[in-house]
C-alpha cells in the first residue's frame, strides 16, 4: 500500500535524522519472540489451559493476593513465565533498535512495561527503564526488608497440567518467608518500586539534558489497555524537536504529528532499517 510505503519512509527518515532514541515497548513487542499473546481472555487461556478451566482471568491471575491464598498456583504462574521467558531468545528487531541506538550522539533509552528481560537479553545495560518491574527479580512477600534481590539462576519446577509450582518455593533470604517477583500487579500495594524509581531518576535527567535536540520515539506494541507506555511516549514527543512513531497493528494512531504503522515490531523495525540502509528493493504491498 502507497500510504504504508510512506509511512515507512517518513518513519526510517525520523530516526536517521535523530540526534537521540527512545524506544517505547508494550506486551506486543514480545509476540515476534513468540512469546504468548495475552490480549483477551481467550488469548491468556490459550497459553494456560488450566487457568481457562477454572475461569481465571489475567487481571485476577496477576494479583499478589494469590501469593496469600494458594503460593503454588501463584509460583506456578509466575515460574512458568520466568521460565519461558528464559528459554525465548529476543527477536532481531532488538538487536536492530540497538545499533540505532548505539549510532546517536544524544543516546538513547528505553521505556517498557515488559517484566521478561528481553532488552537486557539483546545487550541493552543500565538503559532501560522497567516501569511494572522485572520478574528476574525478587522481594519479600512480608514487610521484613525493602530489599529486591537478583533471582540468579532460579527455575521452579511446574506441572504444566495444573500449572502449580512444586516446593521448595522462592523464599526471602533474611526471614525465609515466601518470596514474589518484583512485579507491579493488579490491586499491589506491596510492591518495591525502588529499582524502577532509580531507572526513572536516570531516565528523566536523560531526557532534561536532551534540550532541543531532535528526539526519535519509537513505540513498539504498546496497546491502550494498560496505556502506560504510550502515555510516557506521547509526553516525550511532545517535546521540542520530538516525534513519535508507533508500531502497532491494532491501534497505530496517535496524537497530531504521529507517524503511524499497522504492522507487526519486527516487519515495521526491519523495513525501516531497510531503508535506512538503502538496501530495500520492493515496496510493501496490501
Amino acid at each position: 500500500m502507497a500510504d504504508l510505503d510512506s509511512a515507512l519512509d517518513a518513519a526510517a527518515a525520523t530516526v536517521a535524522a535523530a540526534d537521540a532514541l527512545l524506544i517505547g515497548a508494550g506486551a506486543g513487542f514480545g509476540v515476534d519472540s513468540g512469546l504468548p499473546d495475552f490480549r483477551g481472555d481467550q488469548g491468556f487461556w490459550k497459553a494456560y489451559p488450566p487457568l481457562g478451566r477454572l475461569g481465571i482471568h489475567f487481571e485476577e491471575m496477576a494479583n499478589p493476593l494469590w501469593f496469600e491464598r494458594d503460593p503454588a498456583l501463584a509460583w506456578g504462574f509466575y515460574g512458568h513465565r520466568l521460565n519461558l521467558y528464559r528459554r525465548t531468545r529476543p527477536h532481531e528487531g532488538f538487536h536492530i533498535l540497538w545499533r540505532w541506538g548505539k549510532a546517536k550522539p544524544g543516546g538513547f533509552r528505553v521505556f517498557t512495561s515488559n517484566v521478561d528481560g528481553h532488552f537486557q537479553a539483546a545487550g541493552f545495560r543500565g538503559n532501560v527503564v522497567e516501569c511494572h518491574g522485572s520478574i528476574h527479580h525478587l522481594q519479600c512477600c512480608g514487610c521484613c526488608t525493602p530489599a529486591i534481590w537478583n533471582a540468579g539462576d532460579l527455575e521452579l519446577d511446574v506441572d504444566e497440567e495444573t500449572f502449580r509450582a512444586a516446593p521448595p518455593l522462592p523464599s526471602c533470604p533474611q526471614c525465609g518467608g515466601l518470596a514474589r517477583p518484583n512485579v507491579l500487579m493488579f490491586g499491589d500495594w506491596g510492591w518495591i518500586p525502588a529499582r524502577t524509581h532509580e531507572q526513572e531518576d536516570d531516565f528523566r535527567a536523560w531526557l532534561a539534558a536532551l534540550g532541543r535536540r531532535r528526539l526519535a520515539v519509537v513505540e513498539c506494541g504498546a496497546g491502550s489497555a494498560v496505556p502506560t507506555v504510550r502515555w510516557q511516549c506521547e509526553q516525550a514527543a511532545s517535546l521540542p524537536g520530538a516525534r513519535l512513531v508507533r508500531i502497532n497493528p491494532r491501534e497505530p494512531h496517535g496524537p497530531a504529528g504521529t507517524i503511524s504503522l499497522a504492522l507487526g515490531a519486527r516487519d515495521a523495525l526491519s523495513a525501516m532499517d531497510a531503508r535506512m540502509s538503502g538496501s530495500h528493493g520492493s515496496r510493501v504491498s496490501s
